[in-house]
């Protein structure tokens, strides 16, 4: 399902999405971590998370922010549109914690063409994980620059 632009101005604001769920294991915790160097105990030292806050160990912020991202990805509506990313922002509201299976709700909070890019629009979004317990865990907004409809696809 490729969404252009003319397509994102032809729905409401509030048209939402929901992508399947993913399991988050001590792998992604681990591998997150070795990739963006961010090794802070509550990720990744069992007994020092023990002690803190949580009880345990939990997933990175920017690990869910990009789990998120992820699966959006898996609804189909950035592939073959999306240029690139404008512009992001999360608020965390519980932790994420190994063996949570999350789901993100995608939301269309508006679309316009862009000023500066005439091949492209801006699509705006309004992303909700929630966990297994469907409680929400993250709440996150992005600006994304999208493809229009090329001529020879016109509908």
């Amino acid at each position: 399902m490729t969404l252009f632009l003319e397509d994102y101005e032809a729905l409401a604001p509030g048209h939402r999405w929901t992508s399947p769920g993913r399991t988050v294991g001590e792998s992604d915790i681990a591998l997150f971590g070795g990739l963006t160097g961010d090794l802070h105990p509550l990720h990744t030292d069992a007994e020092a998370a023990r002690a803190g806050g949580y009880g345990e160990r939990i997933a990175h912020g920017y690990l869910t922010a990009s789990l998120a991202a992820g699966l959006a990805y898996r609804i189909g509506l950035d592939e073959g549109s999306s240029f690139a990313l404008l512009n992001i922002g999360w608020t965390f509201r519980q932790p994420v914690r190994i063996g949570d299976t999350i789901r993100v709700h995608v939301e269309l909070t508006g679309a316009r063409p862009s000023r500066r890019h005439p091949g492209h629009g801006v699509v705006l979004r309004r992303y909700e994980v929630e966990n297994q317990a469907r409680e929400v865990v993250a709440v996150g907004e992005a600006a994304m620059l999208c493809n229009r409809r090329p001529q020879e696809v016109a509908a």
